[in-house]
């Protein structure tokens, strides 16, 4: 008998494109397996510096976005009324027209009338450049409504963050602390990081009132009451500073620690820096004696001294630090019914952290030099790391709860040490040396700057002259000084209060904002769909991008469809949100590794048109023809700066190829696809500790153009700009805030950390439970959840219980409660999970879909059993009775305060579906075919 000839290792694929993923943020390498030109299966790519062959579910999925049934297939213009999804196909001709008739005289007459706003894009510097040459003041990403908190509170206090802008040392941790994290965030990178520490017997702790993802795996899980973070870290800080488990000579030399602060109460800069003439901040020499700019070489500063003058005496930082957190205010035994630890967790905590700090510090034998010019023979290890994301950030106390955890961080001196956090490049970067605010608006010409930035006191806020905000969304104002990302939740809702005034067009793009983007989903769908006195629109032309049919397509007038991530260009650059390592400098590209099979467009492509048709000077030649073909063209020859482009690889110097400087290489999209869609450059040994300190670091910097001259600086422990706002809310100063914001000025915005509740008119025995949303970890844009493979994973979403709870309302697992906030309330099925905080429930976000959307079919458990809390949450306050619209933001920086919603919870009769239940709108792509086979060759 014959034996049949089995084929053991088939042929998977005739050709593989190495791109990067769009899945998630993580922005890993990804091998895309093309049979016959179609996608056949995506895998990570081993040579990748992120994900080093590492894929998650999202990623493997990438597959079922490019072969999704809500795919947009051509350019939409509305022909029914807002909010029905009925429209009509045009060619791109016509749209584009349609599109400059609308925001050509706006721009003639007056550019703030138009708001662009973009969702999670990657490319926000291109998007910036793009409405600062047409002009508008209105331009803003969805920072504002993610983890500002974060990212501000970083780079006031230590020149950086965590996510993009830092990471734990991998090699040397030996302790983990994560804060507030779920599992969507950097999850490959994570994953892998808590790999490799706890295969070397690595502590990992989870602070969360959640325990899923990474604290379900770590060794200690502290269930936290949610939006007391602040106040616990603070406690932690009492422990360390009253066992003396602070690092003293770190402090001396790298922090403001050791500057001295006027305190001359009737000065005008009393509470501030004592400086030199040249903006120094001054500390004594313990050497001398002597008052003396904190930078000069051999300079020992002292961190107890006080300089006495005309009868006044000026104290250290570290004095006022002493004095405030060493108070029994912070004391375990105070705050541990507030935060939901015992005293003795919290001081069994600091004692494990003090411990691994000190007790097993370590030294690399690395020589290196600081920016006083003095060498040391080694380099100080302290072995702990701590990492945070929005579970932190998005309370109303969220901005000083981060620099909370910054200052921990540097009390310890982990931060840019070994075993400590480190930054990954272009960071370090200081808030003085990032821009400031621009809202200088000439007609028909560019704005006068970049749209965001950092505020150092009030003569930086962006109010026109009669002091009214400049601003759509009132970022840089009294209300929120230091906004550094816009307030995207409050961009819609202004413009239909018409508050600080009425907006012409609506431009977004990739922001959901009439579904899980928002808060008050109801009623944002309601500003977009209200019509004025004269029957016209309140908000009067909506455009909109987005890749596929999301709930937000329904309510915009025109659409402008864009492509799925593995058919257009992008840029994951330098000068946005790069893929760095804390050891290398990286960016990296996406190419059309397939091309779409339907009338669509990449958003940047549509945009460099769109500026030309528009005569925007960014994007049209001296002679009125069109700059760029497309973003291909833009990334290639664009320059931010002579010798600074999108891409820092394959650039073009005197004498051939070079990294980060360097002229324009036509080839150089060929070089990055020929490397697998990345480029890396490594940090020199004996530069890549110490970073904001590091004389070798700062040359390295300078050469790749990162900086252009080295800029060393202080870790603020005490942020100054802070202080200058506090000043002028006690009435010093030309600029002025109103009367009803001085004392929440403050109150609030103290230069160092602090911890206020975040939600006070919150009733507690009306609504005594918090209610919060996290991202799965096979999820991350909102159009994850109707990807055909994800959705087996979370195809409905219920409101987790715990165990308490349960019991109390008589629930079982599948039961159905009502769920009750100031604003609204829905129905929805339940589940008991013991791993949670017993005063908080939860559900996974953006699950819940709107019938008619994402062509799901209008019974797909998305739509039926699915739900957002959004319906719960509202961008402004209950009232309060002064007649004030107070916005549910930070009072900082306006990030929206999504986990300070507060709920109570009853059992509910089983509704036919989730509620509420909105009526189906109209799917302009059609229906979902049933069947979804992807199968590509023999």
């Amino acid at each position: 008998m014959t034996q049949p000839k089995l084929d053991l290792s088939p042929k998977v694929s005739d050709e593989v494109r190495k791109t990067t993923c769009y899945m998630c943020a993580c922005r890993c390498g990804i091998n895309v397996h093309l049979k016959s030109g179609k996608v056949a299966y995506i895998e990570g790519n081993r040579d990748h510096p992120v994900n080093k062959g590492v894929l998650c579910a999202k990623g493997s999925a990438g597959i079922m976005q490019i072969n999704a049934p809500s795919r947009l297939k051509a350019p939409l213009k509305r022909v029914g009324p807002r909010g029905s999804g009925a429209f009509e196909e045009i060619s791109w001709d016509e749209a584009l027209q349609i599109a400059t008739d609308w925001l050509e005289p706006v721009r003639k007459e007056n550019p703030e009338k138009l708001a662009f706003f973009t969702g999670r894009d990657q490319s926000q510097s291109f998007t910036s450049l793009w409405a600062q040459s047409y002009g508008t003041p209105n331009y803003a990403a969805h920072g504002g409504f993610c983890s500002v908190n974060m990212a501000a509170a970083g780079i006031y206090t230590m020149g950086g963050a965590f996510w993009e802008f830092g990471q734990p040392d991998w090699d040397h941790t030996k302790l983990f602390m994560l804060f507030g994290v779920a599992e969507d965030h950097d999850s490959n990178p994570i994953k892998m990081g808590i790999g490799k520490i706890k295969a070397r017997g690595a502590r990992v702790i989870g602070v969360n009132p959640i325990r899923t993802g990474y604290n379900a795996v770590a060794d200690d899980w502290v269930g936290i009451t949610p939006g007391t973070d602040g106040l616990f870290i603070l406690s932690l800080v009492h422990c360390l500073m009253k066992a003396g488990k602070i690092d003293l000579n770190y402090l001396a030399q790298f922090t403001n620690a050791p500057c001295l602060v006027n305190g001359d109460e009737k000065s005008p800069e009393f509470g501030l820096l004592l400086r030199d003439e040249n903006g120094k901040e001054l500390v004594m020499d313990r050497k001398t004696g002597k008052l003396t700019p904190f930078d000069q070489k051999g300079v020992k500063p002292d961190l107890v001294a006080t300089h006495r003058k005309a009868g006044i005496s000026h104290r250290t930082v570290m004095q006022h630090m002493a004095e405030r957190y060493l108070t029994d205010e912070y004391a375990p035994e105070t705050v541990a019914e507030r935060v939901g630890i015992s005293a003795k967790r919290i001081r069994t905590l600091a004692a494990e952290i003090a411990r691994v700090a000190f007790d097993e510090a370590f030294e690399l034998d690395q020589e290196w030099t600081d920016f006083r010019g003095e060498t040391h023979k080694k380099m100080q290890g302290r072995p702990v790391s701590f990492h945070s994301m929005r579970g932190v950030s998005a309370h109303a106390n969220g901005f000083q709860t981060c620099r909370a955890l910054h200052v921990l961080q540097i009390l310890l001196g982990s931060v840019e040490v070994p075993g400590g956090f480190r930054f990954k490049p272009p960071y370090p970067k200081p808030a003085t040396a990032h821009p400031k605010p621009h809202v200088g608006v000439t007609k028909g010409a560019p704005l006068n700057g970049p749209h965001l930035g950092f505020t150092h006191g009030p003569d930086d806020l962006a109010l026109k002259e009669d002091g009214t905000p400049a601003r759509i969304d009132k970022a840089f104002t009294w209300e929120n000084p230091m906004s550094s990302h816009g307030l995207m939740h409050m961009v819609i809702s202004n413009a239909y209060a018409g508050d600080p005034y009425k907006i012409d067009t609506l431009f977004m793009y990739m922001a959901n904002m009439s579904w899980n983007s928002s808060m008050n989903t109801g009623g944002v769908m309601k500003m977009l769909t209200d019509k004025d006195e004269s029957g016209e629109y309140v908000i009067p032309r909506i455009i909109y991008s987005d890749a596929y049919s999301s709930e937000m397509v329904a309510y915009a007038d025109l659409i402008l469809p864009d492509t799925t991530y593995l058919e257009r260009h992008d840029c994951i650059s330098l000068l946005d949100r790069p893929i760095c390592e804390a050891d290398a400098a990286a960016d990296a590209i996406r190419w059309p590794v397939i091309e779409p099979d339907r009338d669509v467009r990449g958003f940047q492509s549509v945009l460099c048109e769109l500026g030309a048709k528009l005569n925007l000077p960014a994007f049209t030649n001296e002679d009125g023809s069109q700059k760029y073909a497309d973003y291909a063209d833009y990334i290639v020859n664009h320059e931010r700066r002579p010798g600074i482009g999108p891409l820092a690889g394959w650039r073009m110097g005197d004498k051939g190829l070079t990294s980060g400087r360097g002229g324009v290489n036509e080839g150089q999209l060929d070089s990055y696809i020929k490397n697998g869609g990345f480029f890396v450059e490594h940090i020199p040994d004996g530069a890549n500790y110490y970073k904001p300190w590091n004389a070798a670091y700062q040359d390295w910097a300078v050469e790749m153009g990162l900086y252009d001259s080295p800029q060393p600086y202080l870790f603020s422990l005490y942020v100054e700009p802070l202080r200058r706002f506090q000043l002028a809310a006690e009435g010093h100063g030309d600029r002025q805030p109103p009367d009803h914001l001085r004392q929440r000025i403050k109150d609030t915005m103290d230069p160092l950390p602090i911890w206020y509740d975040p939600a006070p008119e919150n009733k507690v025995d009306d609504y005594p439970i918090t209610a919060l949303t996290q991202r799965p970890m096979a999820m991350y844009h909102s159009w994850g959840s109707q990807n055909a493979w994800l959705r087996q994973l979370h195809g409905h979403n219920p409101l987790y219980l715990p165990t308490r709870l349960m019991r109390e309302n008589n629930l079982a697992d599948g039961d159905w409660a009502r769920v009750t906030s100031p604003h609204g309330e829905i129905t929805v099925p339940v589940l008991e999970m013991a791993a949670l905080n017993e005063n908080t429930v939860w559900t996974w976000n953006a699950i819940g879909k709107r019938k008619g959307a994402w062509a799901l079919d209008e019974n797909a458990p998305e739509a039926t059993k699915g739900f957002l809390l959004n319906h719960l949450i509202h961008e402004l306050l209950p009232p309060k009775g002064d007649g004030l619209r107070w916005a549910n933001s930070d009072p900082i920086t306006g990030q929206a305060a999504w986990f300070d919603l507060k709920v109570r919870v009853e059992k509910a009769e089983a509704p036919a579906e989730s509620q509420p239940s909105l009526p189906a709108i109209e799917s302009p792509v059609g229906k979902d075919p049933g069947d979804l086979v992807w199968k590509v060759g023999k």
